[in-house]
């Protein structure tokens, strides 16, 4: 489905059903950081609201590492709501009454988008680990052939939590002139030591995993389920607070009165973890979990720049970056540092640290003080930007 009518502001239901993936690259090939090079290369989109006569009115989602292009639909796989339309949709933060909302499956991902799950047209078979190692900057590339492709030169703001906040980041660094407004939420201009250190345990857990082998397991018709349920384990007890585990389970034992003297899911908190692990495995692929990671384990704006404010000299975009207090994952004096640098290029700059204690997860939810801040900072963008109001 082409861009919709500027004059068509479809209602959330119908509009989602403009998801698509385009192949792109015939007008030249992508160049990734790794040197190499994708001649052509497919991306996974979709589109909430309708694009305005002018094309000021664009919204770029840029999602987090397990999540994908399905910001609030349906999920295909899992029939489950869009992970994030308590923030997009008629009257919301993020209002497509006003606003032309496009995320993209990023490169590497594993629904739709080029990457290892992919088939490699040079062999008919899934790329597997013949895939290039993809790098944040590398995604923001794709998502700008997208837009090119969509024929929008500036989008209004570029918005996203944990690795879409990096996305934000790098689309503000690399892209000034394309960017009205950036939103990095819960998100850092580098990983920490800490952070590449948990990612490593879940590409491990996988790579050790028997049905794994060695990323053809395609090849083999099996899947790494184990490997890949404990990878996602890990990293989500990463995206939650002690505080929200203990409201939540404490030490409740689960289906029985007392504890079992063995290696069942005695508490309710082990039963839990166990759900997430093995429903992932059924809508995310095993090898685009070690290429995503990797990328964010790659991301450095200052080293890539020689200094952090050097990644965003004399910039243009103004910037509303937000942090949640019991974030552990990406704590708010990952977003201060971002802030001061920023600062040191007289930018235009916001920040809001939230007062929760749901941990790394909170933009995902129904958080009145960030959504409140949100909406101030876009209404008053979308002024200055001369946006009509809906």
């Amino acid at each position: 489905m082409a861009v919709a009518d500027p004059m068509d502001v479809s209602p959330l239901s119908e509009s989602a059903a403009a998801g698509q993936v385009v192949e792109l690259g015939a007008d030249g090939p992508l160049r990734l950081d790794s040197g190499t090079e994708l001649s052509r290369f497919s991306v996974a989109y979709q589109t909430y609201g309708a694009l305005n006569a002018d094309k000021s009115n664009a919204v770029l989602v840029c999602h987090a590492l397990t999540l994908d292009q399905h910001v609030a639909n349906a999920h295909p796989l899992t029939q489950k709501p869009g992970w994030w339309d308590v923030m997009v949709g008629p009257g919301l933060a993020l209002d497509t009454n006003r606003y032309f909302v496009i995320c993209a499956n990023v490169l590497g991902g594993c629904m739709g988008s080029i990457g290892p799950k992919e088939i490699n047209p040079d062999t008919d078979k899934p790329w597997g680990l013949s895939f290039p190692v993809i790098t944040i900057g590398d995604m923001v590339r794709a998502q700008a052939r997208l837009l090119d492709h969509l024929g929008i030169d500036q989008l209004f703001c570029v918005i996203g939590g944990s690795m879409g906040g990096m996305q934000a980041l790098q689309w503000a660094s690399a892209y000034p002139d394309r960017v009205f407004a950036s939103v990095p939420i819960a998100a850092a201009s580098r990983h920490t030591a800490q952070n590449i250190a948990f990612h490593e345990v879940g590409r491990q857990a996988i790579m050790a995993d028997r049905d794994w082998h060695a990323g053809e397991y395609h090849a083999h018709n099996t899947t790494p389920r184990a490997g890949l349920a404990v990878a996602r384990m890990a990293a989500h007890i990463t995206y939650l607070s002690e505080a929200a585990l203990h409201r939540k389970f404490g030490r409740k034992l689960q289906g029985r009165d007392k504890i079992s003297f063995g290696f069942d899911a005695d508490f309710q908190v082990e039963s839990y973890l166990r759900h997430q692990g093995m429903t992932f495995v059924d809508r995310f692929d095993a090898n685009s979990y070690l290429y995503i990671t990797r990328a964010m384990d790659y991301f450095d704006l200052a080293a890539e720049h020689g200094s952090l404010p050097a990644a965003f000299k004399k910039t243009p975009v103004r910037f509303c970056l937000v942090s949640f207090t019991s974030d552990w994952l990406f704590p708010t004096a990952d977003s201060r540092e971002v802030v001061k640098a920023l600062n040191a290029e007289a930018a235009n700059v916001s920040f809001v640290e939230v007062d929760t204690d749901k941990g790394h997860d909170a933009f995902l939810l129904d958080e009145p003080e960030f959504h409140k801040t949100l909406v101030g900072f876009l209404n008053g963008a979308a002024d200055r930007r001369g946006l009509k109001k809906p």
